[in-house]
């Protein structure tokens, strides 16, 4: 027989069976990033509690139910209780050259797309990475592309990355000034506190002690390493599928990336990459094959007629 001429098709059923499996191999760096998350789901528990206790010493649970109280009694004019994910935390146990106390102050998000660094506002990219990452399977299973960011670090705004962050975010819920749906409002939910003062977080600076407050920022790193860790995994695994696609596209026949993947072992079936096409039918048979081209011929068919003749088709395939 002679050879299968490789072509477009069977290079892309190649890369993307070849990149499957080194995504799922258990590296290190796969495994590094499993475990930042692993981390920061306990170093939130942690820091959420500690949060908890000192916003209620800011805020006592009996002052809150007493002006809700007073809000049911009087209404809105006495809307003064709130929940928020997000505060200024703040202490002063340290002290300037002249042994004055100074106050150090940070913005800490519990949200699913809060910042990374402290600043309330800071970059877009770096919050929805780690959104991204911390949902990567359930984006993945969804047809979506959690890596786009790390895949495109270094890169301008262009609209391919745009694309598939929105499409990530819309599947996430997340929404505008807060507003969000889904799963990022359930996972935001679960760290709601109340505050006195309806105005925004930056107006109150939450005092707590040093250590909670040096227990903050670890929390806030330990999220920021997730897509420090994740974006490490990525890069291993571009590095690889970049070789991958010269190394598919220099070669002429099929049989030249088989035995590529054969020497990375993974095995792949010859015979099946002929057989099915790029969604995956087999058209090849010689019964669908001849189905679908009496289909084609017959110009004159009823709209009933091309419909039952295509579900005929699909049976066999499926068959």
């Amino acid at each position: 027989m002679s050879k299968i001429r490789m072509n477009t098709e069977y290079r892309n059923k190649l890369y993307n069976r070849i990149k499957d499996v080194f995504e799922n191999e258990d590296t290190q760096e796969r495994q590094a990033f499993m475990e930042s998350r692993e981390n920061f789901d306990e170093m939130q528990t942690h820091a959420f509690d500690t949060a908890k206790a000192v916003v209620e010493r800011s805020y006592p649970i009996e002052d809150v139910n007493t002006l809700r109280q007073f809000k049911k009694k009087y209404g809105d004019p006495l809307d003064v209780v709130a929940k928020d994910k997000c505060f200024y935390f703040s202490h002063s146990e340290d002290v300037d050259e002249d042994g004055e106390k100074t106050e150090t102050q940070s913005h800490f998000d519990f949200g699913l797309f809060g910042n990374l660094n402290g600043n309330e506002y800071g970059d877009s990219d770096d919050r929805d990475s780690f959104a991204h990452a911390y949902y990567r399977e359930e984006l993945k299973a969804n047809g979506c592309n959690p890596d786009i960011i790390a895949q495109q670090s270094g890169k301008d705004s262009n609209p391919h990355k745009t694309k598939h962050i929105d499409a990530n975010n819309k599947f996430l819920g997340k929404g505008r000034y807060d507003e969000h749906t889904g799963m990022t409002s359930k996972f935001d939910k679960q760290f709601l506190l109340d505050v006195i003062g309806t105005s925004h977080c930056r107006s109150r600076a939450i005092a707590c002690t040093k250590n909670e407050y040096e227990l903050f920022e670890q929390w806030r790193m330990a999220k920021a390493n997730v897509v420090s860790k994740h974006q490490t995994w990525i890069d291993s695994i571009t590095k690889q599928t970049d070789q991958l696609k010269i190394g598919l596209k220099a070669y002429r026949y099929l049989s030249e990336g088989i035995e590529l993947a054969t020497e990375l072992g993974i095995k792949v079936d010859e015979a099946e990459l002929v057989r099915t096409n790029s969604t995956g039918l087999t058209i090849y048979n010689p019964s669908n094959l001849a189905s679908m081209i009496k289909g084609m011929k017959n110009k004159n068919q009823t709209r009933e007629d091309k419909i039952k003749a295509r579900l005929q088709y699909e049976k066999q395939s499926v068959n």
